[in-house]
C-alpha cells in the first residue's frame, strides 16, 4: 500500500491541471508579449487566470502578480517592500517560527542595514498581540507573519494582527506568507488588512515553479528582477503561462466543495491523533483546535530519531517528513519546536504528517498499524 502523507512538502497535481498545462505548453504556446494571435491567446490565459484567482481571494485581478513560487513571492514582498520604504525607516518585525524563505531573506536585509525584531511564540506557536504592540515603533516599515506554520500547523490570528498594525500606522506594510494556508483555509487578504500575500502552486495540487504575490493596488514595492518590464515592471521575465493557467485551475478545484473537504481532513487528523496517543512516550505538537490547521500533524516519538522513523515508514510505503522539506538540508534554520518549548528529548524525534483531500481513513489506519509495529522495534534497537 502506498500512502502519501507529505502534502505540506508538495502535492500531486490534479489530472485536469496537468492536462491544461500540457495543452498550454504544446498547443497554445505563444509568448504573451507577442502581438500576433498566438501571443494574444497566451495573454488571454493570463487574464483569465488573474480573474479566477482574484475571485477566490476577493481581490482585483490587477493585484495578482505571478512568480516562480512561494520563495520568490516572499523575497519580492520583503526585499521589494523594505527597499521601497527605506527612507521612512529600516525596522522590520517578524516571528521566530518563520519558513526559511522568510528567515533567510530577513537575514539578508539585516546584513544590509535593516533591524529585525523576531517575536516569540507561545507553546501553540502563536505570537503575543501585546508583544506585537510593544515592538511597533516610529521607524517600523514592514511586518511579515506567516498564516499557517509549515511544521506544526498553528494559525496566526491575522485579523487581530492586521488591525494592531494599521491602527498604529496605516503606512506599515503587512506581509503574510500564506503558502500552507491558501487552498486549505478561506483566504481573503483584505479581511486581514494585508498588503502582500504569498502563494505557491505546488502546495495546492498545481504545478511546481509557479506562485503568486497579492499586492494591494496602491502599495509600492520595488522589483528585484529586472528585464523586459512584464507585469507592470514589477516582475520582469516572460510569464509562465502554463504555470499561471495551472495554479488558477488548481485553486478553483481546491475551493470546490471546500467545507466538505475541510471537515473530512479534520476527521483524518482526529483519527490519526487518537491512534497516535496509544503509543507510549510521544508528544503531539499539533492540537485539535480551531487555531491549528487540520492539514498538518507534528508528532515527536521519544527514543527514535525522526529521520530513522521516516525511513522505516518509507520501507512500508508510507511517506512523511521529518520537518519542513525546505529546511531539511539546514536543520539549524528551523527552531519551531524549540520556540514552542518542546523538551530536548523530543526535538530530534519529530515527524510531520500532512494531508490532502484524497487521503483516506484506510490510509490512516494502515499508518497507525505500521507505527504500532515499528516503534517498539526501533526503540529496542536504539536501547541496545
Amino acid at each position: 500500500m502506498k500512502v502519501y502523507l507529505d502534502n505540506a512538502a508538495t502535492t500531486k497535481a490534479y489530472e485536469e491541471v496537468a492536462d491544461l498545462v500540457k495543452k498550454v505548453m504544446c498547443e497554445d504556446f505563444g509568448n504573451p508579449s507577442s502581438r500576433h494571435i498566438l501571443g494574444m491567446e497566451a495573454e488571454e490565459y493570463l487574464t483569465r487566470a488573474k480573474e479566477s484567482l482574484g475571485k477566490e481571494l476577493k481581490v482585483s485581478p490587477k493585484e495578482i502578480f505571478f512568480t516562480s513560487g512561494g520563495t520568490e513571492s516572499d523575497n519580492l514582498a520583503l526585499i521589494g517592500g523594505a527597499r521601497a520604504l527605506k527612507r521612512r525607516g529600516k525596522h522590520i518585525i517578524s516571528t521566530n517560527v518563520e519558513h526559511p524563505a522568510i528567515y533567510n531573506t530577513l537575514g539578508y536585509l539585516e546584513e544590509n542595514g535593516y533591524e529585525v525584531t523576531y517575536l516569540k511564540v507561545n507553546e501553540e506557536g502563536i505570537i503575543s498581540l501585546e508583544e506585537l504592540k510593544a515592538a511597533l515603533k516610529e521607524d517600523t516599515i514592514l511586518v511579515s507573519i506567516m498564516h499557517v506554520n509549515n511544521e506544526i500547523g498553528s494559525i496566526m490570528p491575522l485579523k487581530e494582527i492586521g488591525k494592531i498594525i494599521k491602527d498604529y500606522n496605516p503606512k506599515i506594510l503587512f506581509h503574510v506568507d500564506g503558502i500552507q494556508a491558501y487552498g486549505k483555509l478561506k483566504v481573503h487578504p483584505k479581511e486581514f488588512n494585508c498588503d502582500l500575500y504569498s502563494v505557491s502552486g505546488h502546495k495546492l495540487h498545481g504545478p511546481k515553479g509557479v506562485g503568486l504575490l497579492y499586492k494591494k493596488e496602491n502599495v509600492r514595492i520595488t522589483p528585484i528582477i529586472f528585464g523586459g518590464g512584464q507585469q507592470k515592471d514589477l516582475r520582469s521575465g516572460t510569464e509562465n503561462v502554463p504555470g499561471a493557467a495551472g495554479i488558477a485551475l488548481a485553486s478553483s478545484l481546491m475551493y470546490q466543495n471546500h467545507e466538505q473537504k475541510y471537515e473530512r481532513v479534520k476527521e483524518l487528523k482526529s483519527r490519526l491523533i487518537k491512534g497516535l496517543n496509544k503509543i507510549e512516550d510521544i508528544k503531539i505538537n499539533s492540537l485539535e483546535k480551531d487555531s491549528f490547521s487540520p492539514y498538518i500533524v507534528s508528532v515527536s516519538v521519544a527514543g527514535i530519531r525522526g529521520e530513522v522513523l521516516l525511513h522505516a515508514l518509507e520501507e512500508k510505503g508510507i511517506y512523511v517528513s521529518s520537518g519542513s522539506a525546505c529546511s531539511s538540508n539546514h536543520p539549524a534554520i528551523s527552531g519551531v519546536l524549540r520556540a514552542i518549548g518542546v523538551e530536548e528529548k523530543y526535538v530530534d524525534s519529530t515527524i510531520r504528517f500532512s494531508f490532502c483531500e484524497s487521503n483516506t481513513k484506510e490510509e490512516i489506519d494502515y499508518t497507525l498499524e505500521t507505527l504500532y509495529n515499528i516503534v517498539p522495534m526501533l526503540r529496542r534497537y536504539t536501547r541496545q
